[in-house]
């Protein structure tokens, strides 16, 4: 599994805000600054944190953002999954079955089932972490 840059700029925007007086939202451009990331590219990623209800937006003249709840209660595996969605590590495009199901269709079905669950229960072992 990789994750992308997008999560690393997430944890930073959360310490971020995290740091600052909660009353005050931290304006856009000043946080697209410290991240060195254009506003467009900082946007998408406040969006999916918005929407997760990880941080708030608010808009007007002394607008920015904020965190939407204390940052004890936000959880890095909440943070992963509103940037990288499904926590997948394993993508199972059927390969094993185009590669091997014509030799024997069982042995392929039982493998290909074997390799995705033992994913799936790494998956959820790096989520329990």
């Amino acid at each position: 599994m990789k994750l992308t840059r997008s999560l690393e700029q997430a944890v930073c925007i959360i310490t971020l805000l995290s740091t600052q007086d909660s009353t005050v939202p931290l304006a856009s451009d000043v946080i697209s600054k410290r991240l060195q990331v254009s506003s467009s590219y900082l946007k998408k990623i406040m969006r999916k944190l918005v929407v997760k209800d990880i941080i708030r937006s608010v808009s007007g003249n002394n607008g920015g953002f904020s965190l939407a709840k204390s940052p004890k209660k936000i959880s890095l595996l909440e943070i992963v999954e509103a940037i990288e969605s499904d926590l997948s590590s394993y993508p199972d495009t059927g390969l094993i079955k185009t590669v091997f199901g014509d030799i024997r269709k069982n042995v392929a079905s039982k493998g290909e089932k074997k390799v995705t669950k033992t994913f799936e229960e790494a998956d959820a072992a790096w989520k329990e972490v």
